[in-house]
């Protein structure tokens, strides 16, 4: 779409602050119709806030928002929606008791004579759902059936409903990878086709060049610099996020590692799995873990330290690992990083170290009493070692970014001083900037002789960091690749069962 279309959505010279805290400074942002536009940036860049002050979450301070050219000011999500404007968020809203025409329709369901019509209901959505290609959604199933990309487009299909011209996407390939990802694309690219436009918020670098026609960066509350993504080089837009040129891909040393570390046998994620899974981590090891959404990744970590009952044997240098859960596992020397770092890993409301402190309250008190000194040492060590961006340790949590959450957590099981590390999903939701920080953590670990089991979607990084890779399927083990073997084409084989093209 050229740059010619005319411009749908627009803010001039956006304010926005939240105490202290300047979110947006003067910020312009153009989105034109039939266009899908990328906003991107670091953690704390501005990103939320715009897409919060465009979809009526947060009003501005100052500045002027138009819609087709008429000024609006949203005091409401209910009013951005009136006038056209509706957002998809990372996390759903997705009610799992109900039917898919009540969670496309709700609020809004056809009536006569006081009495919702059905029928009517579910053909009406059942069009949405056509129009979207989503041939395989029943309107009539419950939401609780459906995959995380099926409830991905019945959230889009209810902003069609009502009638969207402006649809915000934030991070809507979070929880995609596959088949399910290349369908999202297609759903947009057909969404851009009949006229609406779309802002499209990601860290996920590599898709923007195929997704998106525009983009805006941002850095710091303002715009760094806005225009057609043809004209942009992914080194470009990672050098205008951060604001200096940033190396995004780890290498981990080859070379022979030492003693295995942990030793699994038989471990059978799905009954009828005839020989289980054997896995060694050997000291100094990065070993990767690819698949696809289902596949049995994150139950393999899991079914590691007794989260998931498993048949099989654990051990941790010699010793059966008592597979009682998280704190049991660390006190063996297991550490396990959960995937969704704020409802599994982190408590949002504590404050910065205390939540670095909880696993180890025991080793930093005495008497029962929290040794003040103790703990201001064992936070100081690690804000300075992950490089955790704060006002104070002791601010809560949740008002760190997603990148510093991610290195909270992190640390939190660092603390614990594991001979074992269980990592899954640590760069979902994490800006370039403190994706680099990661790993080189991650690299500081394996060359100090921590076994890492890491588990991504990123299959780049996957590949960058792993010195071989196990790939999951249905629950079993459907290959191992060596470095040298590793490739996303390779992985793809063996997650999707091509073993031929492996």
């Amino acid at each position: 779409m050229p740059m010619t279309a005319p411009a749908v959505l627009e803010v001039e010279d956006l304010h926005k602050s939240f105490g202290p805290v300047r979110a947006l400074r003067g910020v312009d942002f153009v989105c034109r119709r039939g266009v899908v536009h990328a906003l991107v940036g670091e953690n704390g860049a501005g990103k939320s806030t715009l897409v919060g002050i465009l979809s009526g979450v947060h009003l501005p301070d100052r500045g002027r928002l138009l819609v087709e050219g008429r000024p609006r000011r949203f005091a409401s999500p209910r009013e951005a929606l009136q006038a056209g404007v509706a957002a998809v968020y990372q996390e759903f809203t997705v009610l799992p008791h109900l039917t898919v025409t009540d969670n496309v329709l709700l609020g809004q369901e056809p009536a006569r004579w006081g009495v919702v019509d059905r029928r009517r209901a579910r053909e009406r959505v059942k069009a949405v759902l056509d129009e979207l290609g989503a041939h395989d959604i029943d309107p009539r199933r419950p939401a609780r059936t459906l995959s995380v990309s099926q409830r991905q487009l019945v959230e889009i299909a209810r902003a069609l409903t009502l009638e969207a011209r402006v649809l915000i996407m934030d991070e809507p390939s979070a929880v995609l990878a596959g088949k399910e990802l290349a369908r999202l694309f297609q759903v947009i690219r057909r969404l851009a086709e009949r006229g609406v436009s779309i802002v499209y918020v990601s860290h996920r670098l590599e898709e923007i060049g195929t997704v998106a026609d525009e983009i805006t960066i941002l850095r710091d509350g303002t715009v760094v610099s806005t225009g057609p993504i043809s004209s942009y080089r992914r080194e470009d837009i990672i050098r205008q996020m951060v604001g200096r040129s940033l190396r995004t891909t780890a290498s981990v040393p080859i070379e022979d590692h030492g003693e295995t570390v942990l030793s699994a046998r038989g471990l059978r994620l799905v009954p009828d799995d005839p020989h289980g899974i054997d896995l060694d981590l050997h000291r100094g090891e990065v070993v990767g873990v690819a698949g696809l959404m289902g596949s049995g990744r994150t139950r393999l970590a899991r079914a590691l330290i007794g989260l998931v009952e498993t048949p099989g044997r654990v051990e941790v240098e010699g010793r059966t690992l008592r597979q009682t859960g998280v704190r049991a596992a660390a006190r063996q020397g297991v550490a396990f990083i959960p995937e969704d770092r704020k409802t599994q890993g982190l408590a949002l409301d504590l404050s910065v170290e205390a939540n670095l402190s909880l696993p180890v309250v025991d080793r930093i008190s005495r008497f029962g009493v929290i040794s003040r000194v103790a703990q201001r040492g064992l936070v100081q060590g690690l804000v300075r070692r992950l490089d955790i961006r704060l006002a104070s340790p002791r601010q809560p949590v949740r008002s760190l970014s997603g990148g510093n959450q991610q290195k909270v957590l992190l640390g939190k099981w660092l603390a614990t001083t594991p001979r074992v590390l269980l990592l899954d999903e640590p760069f979902r939701g994490v800006d370039v900037g403190a994706k680099a920080e990661i790993f080189s953590v991650l690299e500081e670990l394996s060359r100090a002789g921590m076994a890492t089991l890491l588990i991504s979607s990123d299959l780049p990084e996957l590949i960058a960091l792993s010195h071989r890779i196990l790939v999951m399927r249905d629950g079993r083990l459907a290959g191992e690749l060596t470095r040298a073997e590793a490739s996303e084409e390779a992985i793809m084989a063996l997650a999707v069962g091509r073993r031929d093209a492996a």
